[in-house]
């Protein structure tokens, strides 16, 4: 009945238009040379992408898609986690949990096969009864790879055979009281340096949000930056929790920014120093609630959204100092867009996202980026991951369901709509489907809950 409801979703809205502890390296094939990867596109080596934006610059891909989709190169069953893949010089990363074991997992993006993978041990245990896998992504940058679990164990590994070259244990050294689904905000790359969400506590704290009811002390490691190389500290600076936002970098007049969603609202600071120039409180008053959609920097302006009642703001920053363009307003239940784990798309001063908390009531919407004014609504998609290219969205519904959306402020332009499956008539991507796709040089990554699927998009 699931995948039958899926199908019809996807028929009515074609209707409606008319994705180290001792860690070891374990060698499947190592003298098996690796398929070059293929000239045109880019590598995809980060969340969200090389900006961590959701937006590809591929060009001239097909996406005149069959009534069953594009083309599946392969698929590989999946461990459990929740975190997107990172694809690097025709390689394919992807973090997974195996029993008692975290696992990365490297692979040859043409075929699937597996090259390496590095495990290490992990008891982390859900607070909220999710799966107990990762939920970051992987991150490449140049000949290393860094992972962040679940229980927040922080890894370095060689990109080409999945040594391990250091680790830290964020959890321990900094006394990380633990939030509702554990650590979920992927690490960045700036420079020499690797910034964390971190969110440290003083020694001695309660062990988790729960026992602490939500009043959880700050040690002042809300945001560290640690040495890529070897894993030393740098900086660390803000009073913040940590949230399940990542951060992301911009050059703002001259000067690198980083903005950080943590639990509290958003940090913004100099990424070369750790010198905050702000902190602008955005949170729910609830317990049980969370930042996690990554900020959104245009220019010299940053869009903050969260679902469980606060919904969204527009910030013009300047050093030290900030000025709001608009928010929502607290009292009042319309809301431009309440983004839940999902992080929206900009595109020609419009901005792509997926509204709702729940499932039943989420909305994929386009919102002017300059007002909040909602220029159209979508229901019936539950909540959705959004991927740019070449005038398009790739939207991928948690249901498992794929879309194609021209990029139109105008209405919602619906091209098309499938569900994956085999030759059998076994659905492929099946629900939760929480990672945003992933597109690199011409192959599409969609990840359901046990499955990693690789659709050809090249022409």
């Amino acid at each position: 009945m699931r995948g039958f409801a899926r199908r019809l979703l996807a028929a009515s809205l074609l209707a409606e238009a008319a994705t180290l502890c001792g860690a070891s390296a374990v060698q499947a094939d190592p003298l098996a040379a690796v398929a070059a990867p293929a000239e045109e596109g880019s590598d995809w080596p980060d969340f969200l992408g090389p900006q961590r934006n959701g937006k590809s610059t591929e060009k001239g891909l097909d996406l005149d898609w069959p009534d069953a989709g594009p083309p599946v190169k392969w698929t590989v069953a999946l461990g459990a986690g929740y975190g997107a893949p990172a694809v690097s010089r025709g390689k394919v990363y992807h973090f997974e949990r195996y029993g008692q074991e975290d696992r990365l997992i490297c692979r040859e993006a043409e075929t699937g096969r597996e090259l390496w993978s590095a495990a290490s041990p992990t008891q982390y245990s859900d607070l909220l009864g999710y799966n107990n896998g990762p939920r970051c992504s992987p991150v490449v940058d140049d000949d290393r790879v860094y992972t962040f679990s679940a229980e927040g164990l922080l890894q370095c590994f060689r990109a080409d055979t999945g040594e391990a070259v250091w680790k830290v244990d964020t959890r321990a050294d900094f006394h990380v009281v633990q939030n509702f689904f554990g650590v979920g905000s992927t690490p960045l790359v700036f420079g020499d340096t690797l910034i964390v969400n971190v969110g440290g506590s003083p020694p001695g704290g309660p062990p988790d949000i729960y026992t602490a009811r939500g009043r959880v002390a700050s040690s002042g490691a809300g945001v560290v930056a640690f040495h890529k190389h070897d894993g030393s500290v740098a900086w660390q600076a803000s009073d913040e929790l940590a949230s399940y936002a990542s951060p992301v970098v911009a050059t703002i007049d001259d000067r690198p920014w980083c903005f950080a969603f943590a639990r509290g609202g958003l940090v913004a600071l100099d990424p070369r120093n750790g010198k905050v120039d702000f902190h602008y409180p955005w949170r729910s008053e609830l317990l049980e609630s969370a930042n996690a959609s990554t900020p959104v920097v245009v220019g010299r302006e940053v869009f903050i959204s969260e679902t469980y009642g606060v919904g969204s703001s527009l910030l013009r920053v300047r050093p030290e100092a900030y000025d709001v363009v608009w928010s929502d307003q607290r009292q009042t239940r319309q809301k431009a867009m309440m983004l839940h784990w999902n992080t929206p798309v900009h595109h020609a001063g419009f901005l792509y996202g997926s509204s709702g908390r729940h499932q039943s009531g989420a909305e994929l919407r386009c919102i002017e980026w300059s007002t909040g004014n909602v220029r159209w609504s979508q229901p019936a998609l539950g909540r959705c991951s959004l991927l740019y290219v070449d005038g398009s969205l790739i939207c991928l519904s948690e249901n498992g369901s794929l879309h194609l959306i021209r990029a139109n402020p105008e209405r919602f332009d619906l091209v098309k709509s499938v569900v994956l499956q085999d030759a059998e008539g076994e659905e492929l991507v099946n629900p939760p489907a929480w990672a945003a796709p992933v597109l690199a040089r011409g192959l599409l990554y969609v990840r359901g809950d046990d499955r990693l699927v690789c659709l050809d998009l090249r022409p």
